[in-house]
């Protein structure tokens, strides 16, 4: 149960100030009554961050917001904040990337990418431990995934069809923004994220759908849309990576109902790839994707430099956000002032030197742990069930395989998946008895006046 002070304050101020004083206290035990709102608003905000507005920090508000309400949680006792064994990469790679821009001149940019890569994420893993604790805070989890997944495939299949007037919002349409502007991307601004996101949530789906939490109509059209979804990215890593994980289900699955479920995807997967090969301008994009080779080469290009950028600089690696300028200079043949990676091993083996790859991959290894995590006899039905700890092993791999087609800069995709990272650390100290938290009651507004 959350809990605050038990304490009176008393305020000499009268009238207008005491009331204002008493709006913010009840404004605060709002929030800290319902961490989990506040923290699943953070993340719509990272996955709807508006770039062509000027308050464009609006992501980092609702996060600033949403850490200090669990500090605030944590530091009055109604909530228990534990370290992992995980925490320890996270601090050794937190702490190559500060000393690595402690010593850069101040480039908000490079800020920006240290809080997208490490900061969130990070901190969003041991903030999830706290915020997420009873069924009620996994329905709300598992809600809004299921409505942040019906609105990214509604927005594709939009854009498949050509219904741009429906997309929402305004700023994915504008080619002078983000990335692949002429496929379905996504308020991301970037295909493979838009499908790591799809192919991420679409199993959370399935898991919804085995667990009865969606069915019926809704269920039927989430699940039918969700490999039109993914082919609207007209992206081969997508839709290989989307084909891995359900193969997967299908034919390594332990459980028939999610193997059944897992078919009836692939079978609507294929009817809407047959009637999308119907429309002559759609069968030719396809085409075209597929033959397509030109990425191909350029990605062998990147790959070839950053091998001889590690080279020079093995140990220390180049620092945050130094590759791109300098992956320009040693690639040749593209003119560009600046060259991406397209590989988060790459980018970091590159960046932070061989202890910060080792750390990164021993961060993998402990979160690919996780689905030993023993449930609490109290949880056999939860979210976090043992199907859920079944499916994590996917979810993982569509995560790490598309590390290696994609710099993971995205706040909403790291957020997703270090949250439920932290989740099931959570659980796991909640079986092993060293979870816990102590129940008192909230301050109420009305001892403020007093």
């Amino acid at each position: 149960m959350i809990a605050s002070i038990q304490t009176r304050i008393s305020i000499p101020w009268p009238g207008a100030a005491a009331r204002m004083v008493a709006t913010a206290f009840r404004a605060l035990e709002a929030l800290l009554r319902a961490p989990s709102v506040l923290y699943l608003a953070a993340l719509a905000a990272m996955l709807l961050r508006p770039p062509d507005i000027e308050f464009h920090e609006v992501d980092r508000v609702a996060f600033v917001l949403s850490l200090l309400t669990v500090a605030i949680l944590v530091i009055t006792g109604c909530r228990k904040l534990s370290f992992e064994r995980v925490t320890w990469p996270m601090l050794g790679l937190f702490s190559l990337a500060i000393a690595s821009v402690a010593g850069q001149p101040f480039d908000p940019q490079t800020w920006s990418l240290l809080a997208a890569k490490f900061i969130v994420p990070f901190a969003m893993f041991h903030m999830a431990g706290v915020v997420f604790t009873e069924n009620k805070h996994f329905r709300q989890f598992e809600l809004f995934g299921l409505i942040v997944l019906a609105y990214l495939c509604f927005t594709a299949i939009a854009f498949l069809v050509g219904a741009r007037q429906l997309i929402f919002p305004r700023f994915i349409l504008d080619e002078s923004l983000g990335y692949h502007a002429d496929r379905a991307r996504g308020p991301f601004l970037q295909a493979v994220a838009n499908g790591v996101s799809l192919n991420l949530l679409g199993i959370l789906a399935l898991h919804a759908f085995l667990r009865k939490r969606i069915r019926g109509v809704s269920a039927a059209m989430l699940l039918v849309s969700l490999p039109l979804a993914i082919l609207a990215t007209m992206t081969r890593a997508v839709w290989l990576s989307f084909a891995i994980s359900m193969g997967y289900l299908i034919f390594r699955s332990h459980n028939r109902q999610l193997r059944l479920i897992a078919v009836a995807v692939a079978i609507a997967g294929a009817m809407g790839l047959l009637i999308t090969l119907s429309f002559d301008d759609q069968r030719r994009t396809l085409s075209d994707r597929l033959q397509e080779s030109g990425p191909l080469e350029f990605r062998r290009a990147v790959y070839t430099g950053g091998w001889q950028m590690f080279l020079e600089k093995p140990l220390t690696g180049w620092g945050v956000n130094q590759m791109p300028a300098e992956l320009a200079r040693h690639v040749s043949g593209y003119r560009h002032k600046e060259l991406y990676p397209h590989n988060t091993y790459l980018e970091i083996l590159v960046e932070h030197g061989v202890l910060g790859l080792a750390l990164y991959l021993w961060l993998m290894w402990e979160f690919w742990g996780l689905r030993r995590a023993p449930i609490p006899l109290s949880e056999p039905t939860s979210f976090l069930d043992q199907h859920f700890h079944q499916m994590w092993p996917v979810l993982m791999a569509v995560y790490c395989v598309n590390a290696s087609l994609v710099v993971m800069n995205y706040q909403f995709v790291n957020g997703i998946v270090f949250t439920m990272a932290g989740m099931l650390a959570a659980q796991r100290r909640r079986a092993t008895g060293l979870a816990g938290c102590r129940s008192r009651p909230l301050l109420s507004p009305r001892e403020v006046t007093q």
